[in-house]
């Protein structure tokens, strides 16, 4: 036979587990567009109607130029398949430290912000409209090594054709 006492404290600790789960659950759901899932470029390409107009995160390496335009930039984020132009305020691109090229690896962004398949703004353009950027990886320079295999090939090759001009100017005389 229990006691009051006990059934009241089993209660309590029932409604305290209660409430804990229920305080995790609104955490959980309210934390999920903070950890949104992102869209690959061929996703937005393949299905541009049906992100037209939405709020969209895209992620990938920044590459080329950031071009400034008065108060705003224009950067491409390139996710190994397709670059997508991205139209960010210039407050947003100062975020950006290395951009892809031949001597660099761009950093890698996580994009936030609206996504246009036929942007009227800027002449038709599919482009995201960037309202938060997060740097996922920084960027950095790339240091070429000399790969001596194909030096040596070179000076061979050179060496071949040398000699073949000299014997064919030889066989001339």
């Amino acid at each position: 036979m229990m006691m009051r006492s006990q059934v009241t404290c089993h209660t309590s600790q029932v409604k305290v587990k209660g409430l804990v789960l229920f305080l995790t659950c609104v955490l959980c759901l309210a934390t999920g567009d903070l950890f949104a899932q992102s869209i690959s470029s061929l996703e937005l390409i393949n299905n541009a109607k049906l992100y037209e107009g939405k709020v969209v995160t895209f992620e990938g390496e920044a590459i080329g130029d950031v071009m400034a335009r008065g108060e705003y930039a224009w950067l491409n984020v390139n996710d190994g398949q397709n670059a997508i132009g991205i139209w960010m305020g210039k407050e947003l691109a100062g975020e950006v430290s290395f951009t892809g090229s031949y001597k660099s690896r761009g950093d890698w962004l996580e994009i936030t912000g609206i996504f246009n398949r036929a942007c009227l703004e800027h002449g038709g353009d599919l482009d995201i409209h960037a309202q938060a950027i997060r740097k996922v990886r920084p960027g950095r320079d790339v240091v070429e090594k000399l790969n001596t295999g194909k030096r040596n090939m070179v000076f061979i090759l050179l060496g071949v054709l040398c000699a073949v001009w000299i014997l064919k100017r030889l066989k001339l005389k």
